[in-house]
């Protein structure tokens, strides 16, 4: 036999790593296949049907809107909680995930307008709602595949619906309750109105985006002023007032000042050019409004008092036949303006609020579309935008405008068509905020039950409940959960009978609320219906919705109580949503539940922030920074757009660019490949008959299950703290460093020339089984795909990982003296490599490590101790082919020092190897040679294939040396 074929049988003994997981990825073609499994061996049911040894954990799952394909910020968010899912069920709770959508609403119902046009005109309200509901099955069938594609496990065939029968039921069933309750109250208020959608609008249907108004100053001369004594020596005394509305003008019933403020009379130029004026302002504010008006020559004549000026008449700019009326108000600031503040209660709640205490008519000259009405006949039909430069005009030309520019602010626009809205009173059901102490209380719950994750979270929706106005629960649209209320024939009176509701909840559970439009009104009146106001018997129907806010409000009540949906229950352990519902479902959920059951519906809320760009700017298509999570998948797969979820710090807004993707990439490439090299080096090892006892495993072994053991305590720790960019971090790094740089790379020459079957062998596969069954366990809920594929490498027992719990560790694994040992260890193997890389690199003098004999000098008596006992270990240690340890400062007394360094806590010196190369392993060593039926090997290397040859040895075409 020639030396070459000697060397290529001694290649084909050395123990490779094998295994049939793919080292590409390829997880946009290998994830729908595992998809396709977990739905033929029936996964999820199997999930459901897990022994619960620690009882329930709910996630109730807010319900995404049913209009449109899901953007990345529906993924952040389902992904975050199918890991907290799937995190519980491994952890031993019953965690049953019921995905929801939210069904109804304005968005669905304009967008089914406009693709209707002109046919709209001839159909029904219940053609209407038969294509809204079409339309948001279409996008629910839509976006429930996409979520899927992500790995979001759940109840999918027991998903909820806000258009289902049995939850429209529950939400009828919700109101009844709170009108029993008396929370319930139709009455005229200004509310938020969107006059594009010609609709009001909740709190949260509201944003806030720059805007520019035009600001004006107008004077409200006294009427008879001489009969005021607080006047007395002013000349022509008028209050002046300061709104960025023009337009709500017309609507003025008074002026507002604040019963404690200081106010001064100050004198200057007439606005018509004749002699002067005294302008009545806010003392502090004097000089800014001064600057801000274009007054340049004022005088201060003298302190009014507020409160003597109090139902004082004046002058009102927009009728000459009517007045304006001095009142007090505690809403008045000194923020801007003049301290006075024009006052029309149809155009804003405190301007409502305040004239309610001095009987102020609310006058309304605007309608739902937003124009003047007969109202005011000067304008009538005209917008209140257009009508804003003819009313500064009206009151320049009656000299009554001090001064007027446009003024840039943040100012309330719909959230649907984002056009700006205005406040306007209308009559509309509304809920008591304040009945029955349900602030109080729910504030109370707030602060001392509910756990809120962020901290600030409490502050946040504490502040909101606090200065909320009663909630306004209808709309005027068709595509939604009917409010049935009845108007009384004789007195024109509204009212919300609970026998009405009752029959519609009913027959809603049958039918759905269809029903109300469809039936006639006679099948819900019960013989004892009759009007509060004056007993009359003779009705018709009210045609207002409820608000969609309502709908997911009560989601807790259908899905988590109704018994509709099995093995939930009430409150839920935990809502998660992004920061803005804090003003939206967790605030209307709490009110509900508050009102109703008088408890929170949860017991904590975790909030996420938003998603944005890699410069930190929010997404938008006009920009064309716009990531779509499909787009990820195709390129990269769900699993690494699941490890970028856990990557950032989701209680903060994160961010997420194509260079972002392609470096979390990387890292699920660093993982995958960890996770295939021990694989490979498990082939052919049964845990069961070949994993060696602890005691009798090398310490290099018994470290790295200590880091495991710490690894796994503390990740464990991160999943029940919420803070999964903590487990990304700490299980990239495990891998990369202890494993990849240290254990497997000093392990590598027992794995791989070992004998198959030795001890030392069978040691480390014992530990490298247990990191590969742990992290695979560890890492199932973000890397579902992944670790579900390279399970069946390991265990053919168990169908998945998902029906697998988490490890529990020996505690005998939590050796902190021996992570001690080796972390000094490590940092002397640091030197060594530093050393070894200058030889290589800059010496030249070597090619690779085993060509060396290292001689390290530690300056520590403890660490020179430490070092001799692991002698034997050293080479192994450094991949040296000898390595020893000498007193410190000693003479090495060798000619051929290749190099020299001092490190951070030795001194080490670089040599060469002494002896020749074996054919087998390539450590150069005094023995290779002296085994005659060997010749071309180490003493070691003859020996394994001597005690081994009858059985074989494995290799992988193609796979690399093992140097």
């Amino acid at each position: 036999m020639t030396t070459e074929d000697k060397k290529n049988d001694y290649k084909a003994t050395i123990l490779l790593p094998k295994t049939g997981f793919p080292m590409r990825a390829n997880l946009n073609q290998r994830e729908p296949e595992v998809l396709k499994r977990w739905t033929e061996i029936g996964l999820q049911s199997k999930i459901d049907n897990l022994t619960a040894r620690k009882g329930k954990f709910i996630l109730h799952d807010g319900p995404p809107y049913a209009n449109g394909a899901i953007h990345v910020g529906h993924a952040l968010n389902k992904i975050l909680k199918d890991i907290l899912v799937r995190q519980r069920t491994m952890s031993g709770y019953n965690s049953p995930y019921v995905p929801g959508w939210d069904c109804h609403g304005l968005p669905i119902e304009l967008k089914v307008s406009s693709d209707l046009g002109r046919k709209k005109l001839d159909m029904t309200v219940l053609d209407i709602r038969k294509k809204c509901a079409e339309y948001a099955q279409k996008w629910v069938k839509t976006q429930e595949d996409a979520f899927k594609r992500l790995g979001i496990g759940g109840r999918w065939e027991q998903r909820y619906l806000t258009l289902a029968p049995a939850f429209e039921a529950s939400e009828l069933g919700a109101l009844k309750a709170l009108v029993e309750k008396d929370y319930v109250y139709k009455g005229l208020k200004p509310v938020f109105w969107c006059a594009s959608c010609q609709t009001a609008l909740a709190d949260a249907e509201v944003e806030y985006a720059n805007h520019e108004s035009p600001a004006i100053y107008v004077k409200f001369p006294f009427q008879s002023p001489e009969t005021i004594p607080a006047l007395e020596g002013l000349n022509r005394p008028s209050v002046v007032i300061w709104t960025t509305t023009p337009w709500t003008m017309p609507a003025n019933m008074a002026v507002s000042l604040h019963p404690d403020l200081e106010y001064v009379a100050i004198r200057v130029p007439a606005i018509d050019g004749d002699g002067e004026d005294d302008y009545i302002v806010a003392r502090e504010l004097v000089e800014s409004f001064t600057a801000d008006a274009g007054i340049e020559k004022f005088t201060i004549v003298k302190p009014v008092s507020s409160r003597e000026l109090e139902r004082a008449l004046l002058e009102h700019p927009m009728f000459p036949d009517r007045t304006s009326m001095v009142i007090l108000g505690e809403h008045v600031t000194l923020e801007a303006g003049t301290g006075a503040v024009h006052t029309a209660p149809a155009h804003g709640m405190d301007d409502f609020i305040v004239g309610r205490k001095y009987d102020l008519e609310v006058y309304l000259p605007v309608d739902h579309a937003g124009r003047f009405t007969e109202k005011f006949s000067l304008m009538e039909g005209m917008s209140v935008w257009e009508a804003n430069t003819p009313i500064i005009r009206y009151l320049d030309e009656k000299h009554l405008l001090v001064n007027h520019k446009q003024y840039a602010h943040s100012y309330p626009h719909c959230w649907r068509c984002h056009n700006p809205i205005i406040y306007r009173a209308t009559e509309q059901w509304f809920m008591r905020v304040d009945h029955a102490d349900l602030r109080d209380k729910t504030i109370n719950e707030i602060d001392n039950t509910i756990k809120w994750i962020p901290a600030w979270g409490r502050d946040r929706i504490r502040n909101m409940m606090a200065a909320r106005p009663d909630w306004c629960l209808s709309r005027q649209r068709v595509w939604g959960v009917p409010i049935p209320a009845v108007i009384c024939q004789s007195c024109n009176t509204s009212s919300l009978l609970p026998e009405v509701i009752e029959k519609v909840r009913e027959q809603a559970t049958r039918d759905g609320s269809d029903c109300w439009w469809s039936e006639p009104l006679e099948k819900f009146l019960s013989p004892e219906s009759k009007c509060k106001q004056c007993g009359g018997q003779d009705f018709e129907k009210e045609q207002n919705i409820l608000d969609v806010w309502f709908d997911s409000g009560i989601s807790h009540l259908a899905v988590l109580e109704s018994g509709h949906w099995p093995d939930m229950q009430w409150p839920a352990d935990l809502y998660l949503e992004g920061s803005d519902q804090h003003r939206g479902w967790f605030h209307t959920s709490l009110l509900t539940s508050m009102g109703i059951k008088g408890a929170p519906p949860y017991k904590a809320v975790l909030t996420h922030g938003f998603v944005l760009d890699g410069k930190g700017e929010a997404m938008s298509k006009s920009k064309g920074n716009v990531i779509a999570p499909d787009e990820v998948v195709k390129k990269y797969g769900a699993d690494v757009l699941r490890l970028w979820v856990t990557s950032e710090d989701y209680r903060n807004d994160v961010k997420v660019s194509e260079e972002i993707l392609s470096r979390v990439a990387e890292g699920y490439r660093r993982v995958r490949n960890t996770m295939r090299y021990l694989l490979g080096n498990l082939e052919g090892f049964n845990a069961e008959t070949d994993a060696v006892p602890y005691d009798q495993l090398q310490e290099i072994d018994q470290w790295i299950l200590h880091e495991l053991y710490t690894l796994n305590t503390s990740i464990q720790k991160a999943y029940n703290d919420y803070e999964f960019h903590r487990i990304y971090h700490q299980a990239t790094q495990f891998c990369v460093v202890q494993l990849s740089s240290v254990y497997l790379d000093i392990t590598k020459d027992r794995m791989y020339c070992g004998g198959e079957t030795s001890a030392n062998r069978r040691a480390a596969q014992t530990a490298q089984h247990a990191v590969a069954i742990t992290l695979l366990r560890l890492l199932a809920p973000i890397l579902v795909f992944t670790c579900d594929e390279a399970y069946q490498y390991l265990d053919s027992t168990i169908e998945s990982v998902h029906l697998l719990p988490f490890n529990e560790l020996p505690n005998s694994w939590n050796q902190p003296e021996i992570g001690a040992r080796w972390q000094q260890l490590l940092a002397v193997r640091n030197d060594v490599l530093r050393a070894l890389e200058d030889a290589r690199q800059i010496k030249k003098a070597i090619g690779q490590s085993l060509e060396a004999r290292v001689i390290v000098q530690p300056g520590d008596g403890k660490l020179a101790e430490l070092l001799r006992e692991k002698a034997g270990l050293l080479p192994e240690l450094f991949i040296t082919s000898q390595a020893e340890v000498a007193e410190s400062g000693a003479d090495i007394g060798a000619d051929n020092v290749i190099t020299s360094l001092k490190g951070d806590i030795v001194h080490v010196t670089v040599l060469p190897a002494e002896g020749s190369k074996c054919e087998r392993c390539w450590r150069i060593l005094p023995d290779t040679g002296n085994d005659a039926e060997y010749p071309g090997l180490c003493d070691r290397c003859g020996n394994v294939l001597r005690r081994h040859t009858e059985h074989g040895c494995r290799q992988e075409n193609g796979s690399q040396g093992n140097r």
